[in-house]
């Protein structure tokens, strides 16, 4: 018997490890195949862009808020991976009366790296897990140190939103030492022009998720923020919470260096 308590403090129970997983988060559905857990993989998100296999393999069970319950009923997984943010908490709970569903909560790369280890262990890939986790942390640990920047990380346009405190994001921005200059704020509140432009931030970060920023609303923001540099960044290395963490200590460090 697998026993395991999840980020929501939901426990599941698994007579063995899992074979048919439905994955509803797209860093997560990377990781699961980046540990050697693909084959047990059975339904993704249409979201679930990496590997690109994933898509073309896999049942497709619907998006990250409005997947379709009754194709994830008809796999019959044995397990369900899911995010609380990313995921509706309703569906999660209906799903829970049927499957065994793990819930992550990621609010640091602790708990990131909780996740990993967790899953890893539960499906049957807990070495390749560990080994994922450890080489995050010594990217982490051996990026430049940078501070002193403020910076507003926005996430979408009509309105404007930007990324607060209580987020994954913001705290990816605070270890590698950016000043986010909404961290008065909470999560991702919107914003009119006149309080961008009383935040008076160094940079301006446009991601290139959710909302895909392009040149013309850099040119907007330029005439709301003449002083502020605008530099658009690339959001998985900001918010995948799963083995792309890999690549982002060595994408922030070309990023840093280019701020300066």
């Amino acid at each position: 018997m697998i026993e395991s308590t999840d980020q929501v403090q939901h426990t599941i129970r698994l007579e063995n490890p899992p074979r048919r997983i439905v994955s509803l988060v797209p860093s997560q559905t990377e990781f699961l195949f980046d540990i050697g857990a693909g084959d047990q993989v059975a339904g993704v998100t249409r979201f679930c862009v990496y590997p690109e296999k994933a898509r073309k393999e896999k049942v497709l069970v619907g998006g990250t808020k409005n997947y379709d319950i009754g194709r994830i009923r008809e796999l019959e997984p044995d397990l369900i991976i899911a995010n609380k943010e990313e995921n509706v908490r309703a569906s999660i709970e209906e799903l829970q009366n049927e499957f065994p569903v793990w819930t992550s909560d990621i609010s640091s790369l602790e708990d990131a790296m909780e996740m990993m280890l967790e899953v890893g262990r539960i499906t049957g890939h807990a070495p390749e897990a560990s080994r994922i986790a450890e080489d995050i942390r010594l990217g982490f640990e051996n990026l430049p140190e940078f501070s002193g920047t403020r910076i507003l990380y926005f996430i979408w346009k009509n309105p404007y939103m930007v990324v607060a405190s209580d987020t994954f994001i913001d705290h990816v921005l605070n270890r590698i030492g950016l000043t986010n200059a909404a961290a008065h704020m909470s999560r991702y509140p919107s914003l009119e022009p006149r309080e961008i432009r009383d935040l008076n931030p160094d940079i301006i970060l446009l991601s290139t998720e959710p909302f895909p920023f392009r040149e013309n609303d850099a040119e907007e923001l330029a005439h709301i923020c003449p002083n502020a540099r605008i530099m658009q960044v690339n959001g998985e290395y900001f918010s995948w919470y799963g083995s792309r963490l890999k690549q982002a200590p060595a994408y922030f460090s070309r990023m840093l260096m280019e701020s300066v």
